[in-house]
């Protein structure tokens, strides 16, 4: 189901009905180069003002969910029931999927610190059999700006022909440069996910479940990450709620 909100459009459906459908894609003949973002608060505040991202986001093959107070708020504008697909779930869903069933992956890690993605593909390959991680790169800082070094990244991922891009490079840098450049990295279907490459590595810690079933998983992560996080979170604290009602008040 898809719903118009904040200005673009966002896909309501639960994580197994994403992850069959990113499974259809991979199996197509012949198969197209797709993307998947998935919006938060803070995504979908930065939308407003930044449109290089809005443009990615309206170019986008799916828009799930990332973020219980955005699922509320569509669920309150529409009259849906909205559920969260984050990133960090889909990955390793899609993964466990794909070795359920059988079937084989060439995974490529684009993103994290310096020799963070090594670990992530260790972690990989050593729990789901038939995902091969067929390369990791960790891209400068202001890599973006530079022509020449996003023509290298480019140019790794064709000849390594990953079947799913793995994006760690954070919003919206990951989602402007996927959009500038799907084009030149081969049939891959890409995935916009944040920190899910540290999480796959263990340099950064996941919420316990319980915390996430409380929906004070972005408690624990501004706890872990105060200097970072803090603005964003105060800011989506304070602008959201406004947003939202604006939002609310525009389809009456």
């Amino acid at each position: 189901m898809r719903i118009p909100a904040f200005g673009i459009e966002l896909d309501v459906m639960p994580l197994d009905t994403a992850v069959a459908q990113i499974s259809q894609w991979l199996s197509d003949q012949p198969r197209l180069g797709r993307y998947v973002v998935t919006p938060n608060v803070d995504h979908v505040l930065t939308l407003k003002s930044n449109e290089a991202f809005r443009q990615a986001y309206t170019d986008a093959s799916l828009r799930l969910i990332d973020g219980w107070p955005v699922a509320k708020a569509v669920s309150w504008l529409a009259n849906v029931h909205a559920t969260t697909v984050p990133g960090s779930d889909l990955v390793p869903a899609i993964f466990s999927h794909l070795t359920s069933t059988g079937k084989t992956a060439g995974v490529f890690l684009l993103g994290a610190l310096p020799g963070v993605a090594e670990i992530a593909a260790s972690s990989i390959e050593a729990r789901w059999n038939g995902i091969s991680v067929v390369g990791t790169y960790s891209p400068p800082f202001g890599f973006e700006r530079d022509a020449a070094e996003c023509k290298k990244i480019c140019d790794m991922l064709l000849e390594a022909k990953p079947d799913i891009l793995v994006i760690g490079l954070g919003a919206p840098k990951q989602e402007i440069w996927i959009h500038r450049y799907k084009d030149q990295i081969g049939p891959c279907v890409s995935i916009c996910a944040g920190a899910t490459i540290d999480f796959l590595a263990g340099s950064k810690k996941r919420a316990p479940r319980w915390v996430r079933t409380l929906r004070f998983e972005w408690l624990y992560r501004m706890l872990q990450e105060p200097k970072r996080l803090f603005l964003r979170y105060a800011k989506g604290m304070i602008l959201f709620p406004a947003y939202l009602v604006q939002e609310k008040l525009s389809r009456k």
